[in-house]
């Protein structure tokens, strides 16, 4: 058996900050720290730092009044920083600076007097966020057939955003809809589809021709992860989304000769190298790398963070 390992895969730079944040918070001030939603939507992450002491709320009136709030990488609305402010929370904003890209093009749009069309899936962290930047503002749409059951006249000032972990097939079908029916909207110039999704998303589907099966590691509530296994049953592999190797089933590799595998943009390295060692054991499995793209995007961490540390050395 051979194993190609797709690359780019894993931690992009959006969530390599926000986990670096964290860390660094603990480290700072200790494991009494809570954090507005998973960190980043992967299990493996947010079980090692609940097993240090973080506490993950869903709701700000679960943290007590003066505690420390971490925001994670899909960011929070203007709603959620105004009950931080009212329980006097010590607030680190680790929000990915292309999640808060969008959100200040909403910002921008909606103070134009434009009506903003967000397509991506209803209910994620990052779409609940830029929804309540403009909540009157904005209308969310997930389907071509969603964009024909619009009603907006042949003058209406719109503009088009995404979520940025949006399949980038799925999401340019339902653009391209809405560029038809409303050929007057606007979009920013550069695309809101973050770059570390679309890589991850070209590696597979050039890869998977060459294999048997995939498997992509990553969390069920990752949207990006989601998008990788999808592409690899378009290409008509079998494909599977897991968390690691506790999960795999050796059925799934009876006559199987390559496997390609692939991680989520919050998945961590470890999680890919348990499923490396569990095929090597199993079937003798050999490892082929394969670079699409290679990737240097860094982004520092949290101001909040660096102001602490800045004032620290003075």
């Amino acid at each position: 058996m051979q194993i190609l390992l797709a690359n780019p895969r894993g931690f992009c730079a959006g969530v390599n900050m926000a986990i670096a944040a964290l860390d660094r918070c603990v480290e700072m001030f200790g494991p009494n720290i809570y954090v507005y939603h998973e960190i980043v939507h992967n299990r493996y992450v947010v079980d090692r730092f609940t097993a240090l002491g973080v506490t993950f709320v869903d709701t700000v009136a679960e943290v007590p009044e003066g505690a420390i709030l971490l925001y994670s990488a899909h960011g929070v609305s203007p709603e959620v920083r105004q009950a931080s402010r009212e329980r006097n929370l010590m607030t680190i904003d680790a929000t990915c600076p292309l999640v808060t890209k969008v959100h200040m093009e909403a910002i921008r749009y909606a103070k134009r007097g434009y009506h903003i069309l967000l397509v991506g899936h209803e209910g994620h962290d990052e779409v609940i966020g830029t929804m309540g930047e403009a909540p009157q503002s904005i209308t969310l749409v997930e389907t071509p057939e969603e964009v024909d059951a619009l009603s907006f006249p042949p003058d209406a000032k719109l503009a088009l955003l995404t979520q940025t972990t949006l399949s980038v097939d799925e999401a340019e079908r339902v653009m391209s809809r809405l560029r038809t029916r409303f050929p007057q909207i606007e979009s920013p110039k550069k695309e809101d589809i973050c770059y570390a999704t679309t890589n991850r998303q070209d590696a597979v589907r050039q890869l998977a021709v060459q294999a048997d099966l995939l498997i992509v590691l990553g969390s069920q509530n990752s949207s990006n992860s989601q998008r990788l296994r999808e592409i690899g049953a378009q290409c008509s592999k079998p494909a599977y989304l897991i968390d690691g190797a506790g999960e795999l089933r050796p059925e799934w590799f009876e006559g199987v000769e390559t496997v390609l595998i692939t991680a989520g943009a919050s998945a961590p390295e470890v999680v890919v190298q348990g499923v490396i060692d569990w095929l090597h054991e199993r079937f003798g499995a050999s490892v082929r790398e394969e670079t699409i793209r290679t990737e240097h995007v860094n982004f520092p961490l949290p101001k909040e963070l660096r102001r602490i540390a800045a004032a620290a050395k003075t």
